[in-house]
């Protein structure tokens, strides 16, 4: 089984994290007896460091555990690090890389791995995952946006025209929404995350973004967020309005089933919803192992042999 959605930290980051630590914010925690230390950075979005994190021995005993045979391990969402400045965001992506691609070296069985860039120079970025790709990961998870610049943004073009040339794999993966109105109750992670993820999508079918850069593998994280549920809307707009996206070739339904999902939903309702609206061969088995949300062992279709999945890492 394939897990495409799950996280990693090797020790090369956390020991550049305990070396940076005033840098970055970085805080280590004991904030319930019976749980491990929490890791905070920057002072947002604090998460239990579980030894699964960043004990590959463990790791690979869970999955055996959970019968998952190959995992594409990513960097944390948390370590993006896009609020500091390009040197140092720069250099932690590439520690991250380096150490990713040493664990998919030694046993590439196992694991290939995803990259992360330093996002807020598209410059640096491209050069960055062209690194990585030469090391042997598959392309990079990124944010889904920087700000009030969303990916479709023309800032981003050189990342995007240089992950185009190399047919990466692109994970779109949410960061924390920080909607004051969502602040309690961890309402910020439990509606927040897929709510980024929603905006994000709907943004690249409405700005014609596969058009424009379709050698990319799009991949959503949290089965694409709210937007496949709501996509009849988006196509009713698109018909009623020509304004909302005149450079479409088609409904903004047809560009939905272009892209990948995983299958992080916790509901097998959703699931079959996700089926129906974008295909079983554009999606992904996965479980964002190792964070509290996950799903594990990750949901599977019926039926479904993922050979997708092989193809595409």
């Amino acid at each position: 089984m394939y897990d495409f959605h799950t996280h990693f930290i090797p020790s090369d980051v956390l020991a550049w994290l305990k070396e940076n630590k005033s840098a970055v914010n970085a805080e280590w925690e004991k904030k319930v007896p019976d749980k491990h230390e929490f890791l905070t950075v920057n002072r947002k979005w604090s998460f239990e460091l579980k030894p699964a994190f960043y004990d590959l021995e463990l790791y690979k005993t869970e999955c055996y555990r959970a019968g998952v045979t190959h995992s594409v391990l990513s960097p944390i969402p948390q370590l993006f690090m896009y609020e500091f400045s390009d040197e140092l965001t720069t250099e932690v992506a590439r520690i991250y890389n380096a150490a990713l691609a040493n664990i998919v070296k030694q046993e590439p069985k196992c694991f290939s791995a995803l990259a992360t860039v330093p996002l807020p120079n598209p410059e640096k970025a491209a050069t960055v995952l062209n690194e990585a790709i030469n090391l042997g990961l598959k392309g990079a998870i990124i944010g889904p946006d920087l700000g009030e610049k969303l990916l479709s943004d023309k800032y981003f073009t050189p990342f995007f025209e240089e992950a185009n040339r190399l047919g990466a794999i692109l994970f779109i993966h949410p960061l924390l929404n920080t909607d004051p109105r969502i602040k309690s109750k961890k309402m910020p992670n439990l509606i927040g995350v897929p709510w980024e993820t929603t905006v994000t999508a709907t943004n690249l079918i409405l700005s014609g973004f596969i058009d424009k850069y379709p050698k990319i593998k799009i991949v959503f994280s949290h089965g694409g967020g709210y937007l496949p549920y709501q996509i009849g809307r988006l196509d009713k707009g698109y018909e009623m309005w020509k304004d909302v996206a005149p450079n479409l070739q088609a409904k903004p339904s047809e560009y939905l089933k272009r892209f990948w999902y995983d299958t992080v939903l916790w509901n097998e309702n959703s699931l079959e919803l996700l089926v129906k609206t974008v295909g079983a061969d554009r999606i992904l088995p996965g479980s964002d192992y190792p964070f509290d949300l996950s799903v594990w062992p990750p949901a599977i279709i019926k039926g479904q042999t993922y050979k997708l999945a092989g193809e595409i890492l």
